[in-house]
């Protein structure tokens, strides 16, 4: 009987059982199994365009890897029902073939090495996924521009330091995290551009000896272009770490803009009402509804980055050229992804839930402190050097609070006493509205500059939802 192993015939004693149990990767590693019998089916045609496969066993071959991706739904059970599970998805695609094509199967490995595998089976899995990970961003940001164009009359105080600093737009807040998305989203196109490069036909590490056509078969994968470096391609693992660090900004991006909402949201501030859809009570207080969907945005943030952390440290010493320590790859990337994509899908519910407490957002955005800067803005109009303007108003603003006044309300006498330079009435129309209204420059808060933004988002996710996975774009 052959060995089931694919590398066995220089072995005479089986491979101990905690080893077994220790090195098997199918409990992971059968998520590629669709990719394992794309490329299968792909390398199994090269073969036979290079005369190593008769045409009958190609064609077997062919009837096999059908035959086994209508099973694809069922490969758990049919690697759990054996007495020893198979210890990749490699071997269980080998073992399966060979029940169904029979002898032909055993020349598919012909001038093909596990190494040159998994790594195509792994950037055609993510290539597979790429339209689900771009169609949930762009449902989240898409979902940030609605509620920017509803919202762009809302105002709020904007904070530096976690002070409050200037009156912005509700709307104008939700699309700055937009615009981190959709810089994500470029990051992610880059890094879908390097990762759709094919390694098949690099064999273990020094190339195959056979006449294959490696840009057909990068053409036939949907890849861009066939990799130039046969030791480089077994081994490399650059893409996975460049989709991760994107995968990871994006976390840190929805961390923050969940850190925000759940402040928002919080009896201190509450010019948000979270929906119930995504929220929680507590087992012990009747009254609590806790932000937990935000929080666990927050906290799966900390998971993606330990991914890429994880896959950063396993390659930083690894020699040329494939090493078994890359088996431990797939899990984070894995892990990263599905995390990326149930994060954003979650904001976007968050986000079509959430309701504004526009009173109370009012309320805050009349806080007087907030114009202090438009109070220093009529200085300069009236000939006073900005620097000496900021100083007279922030003696002025310090005074005023600590009697508890709002500076609008001195009297005019007071006011020329102060700054002789401007009118009071100037003074007293200062308002939120008004300080918001003036920054209509691109990129301002001003309300048209929100709702003209919003729309520009809206269309640019519309557009990466409905764009083609193409690896060229």
């Amino acid at each position: 009987m052959a060995n089931e192993k694919l590398w066995g015939g220089r072995f005479t004693q089986p491979a101990a059982a905690e080893f077994e149990r220790f090195s098997e990767s199918f409990s992971f590693d059968r998520r590629l199994l669709r990719a394992e019998i794309r490329g299968s089916r792909a390398y199994a045609r090269a073969l036979e365009r290079a005369g190593v496969l008769a045409a009958g066993e190609a064609a077997a071959l062919a009837a096999a890897l059908d035959r086994l991706e209508q099973e694809a739904g069922g490969a758990s059970g049919a690697a759990e029902a054996g007495a020893v599970a198979p210890e990749d998805v490699h071997t269980f695609v080998a073992q399966r073939l060979e029940q169904l094509a029979g002898p032909a199967a055993r020349k598919l490995q012909t001038g093909r090495s596990r190494n040159e595998q998994v790594a195509l089976d792994l950037r055609l899995y993510l290539l597979d996924r790429r339209g689900e990970l771009e169609g949930a961003l762009a449902g989240y940001v898409a979902a940030l521009a609605r509620f920017a164009a509803e919202h762009a009359e809302v105002l709020i105080p904007g904070y530096t330091h976690l002070q409050r600093a200037q009156p912005v737009s509700l709307g104008h807040h939700a699309l700055a995290y937009a615009e981190m998305l959709l810089r994500d989203a470029g990051r992610l196109a880059d890094a879908y551009r390097r990762l759709a490069v094919l390694p098949l036909g690099s064999g273990a590490l020094a190339g195959t000896p056979l006449a294959v056509d490696r840009a057909a078969l990068a053409a036939e994968l949907g890849m861009s272009a066939a990799s130039q470096n046969s030791l480089d391609a077994v081994s490399d693992r650059d893409f996975a770490a460049e989709l991760l660090f994107a995968l990871a900004l994006a976390g840190v991006h929805l961390s923050r803009w969940a850190e925000d909402w759940i402040f928002y949201s919080s009896a201190e501030c509450g010019w948000l009402a979270l929906g119930d859809q995504f929220a929680s009570g507590s087992s012990l207080m009747p009254q609590k509804k806790n932000p937990d969907a935000l929080e666990l945005i927050r906290g799966k943030a900390a998971r993606q980055i330990g991914s890429l952390l994880q896959l950063l440290t396993l390659l930083k010493s690894l020699p040329l050229a494939y090493n078994r320590d890359l088996q431990e790859d797939k899990e984070p990337v894995f892990d990263a992804l599905d995390t990326a994509i149930a994060s954003l899908r979650v904001a976007a519910g968050v986000v079509a839930t959430t309701a504004v407490r526009r009173e109370r957002a009012a309320a805050a955005a009349a806080d007087p402190a907030l114009l202090a800067t438009d109070l220093a803005d009529l200085l300069v109009e009236a000939g006073v050097a900005f620097r000496d303007a900021h100083e007279l108003v922030g003696q002025l603003i310090a005074r005023t609070v600590d009697q508890g006044r709002d500076f609008r309300q001195l009297t005019d006498d007071e006011l020329r006493a102060w700054a002789p330079q401007i009118e009071p009435a100037r003074v007293r129309d200062l308002s939120a509205a008004a300080s918001v209204a003036r920054r209509a420059a691109l990129g301002g808060t001003a309300p048209a500059q929100v709702r003209a933004q919003a729309a520009r988002v809206a269309k640019l996710a519309a557009d990466l939802q409905t764009a083609p996975s193409d690896p060229q774009r």
